[in-house]
């Protein structure tokens, strides 16, 4: 059996960690609401405004 070696050699994929966090924070949204979230709702969660300022797209 082959055991990988212990520290150092973990890769981290910041990609998925940043849509991990991202799903977290919709999940505790949801859970604190009293209803559905609506569509703009999860956009603040998820920062889609602050994203789309940010990379200078109108999103039309």
């Amino acid at each position: 059996m082959h055991v990988a070696p212990v520290g150092g050699t973990a890769v981290q994929d910041h990609v998925a960690l940043a849509e991990i966090e991202l799903c977290g924070d919709l999940i505790i949204a949801a859970s604190a609401a009293e209803e559905r979230l609506s569509l703009e709702s999860i956009d603040a969660v998820l920062r889609v405004a602050e994203e789309r300022d940010a990379s200078g797209g109108s999103g039309a």
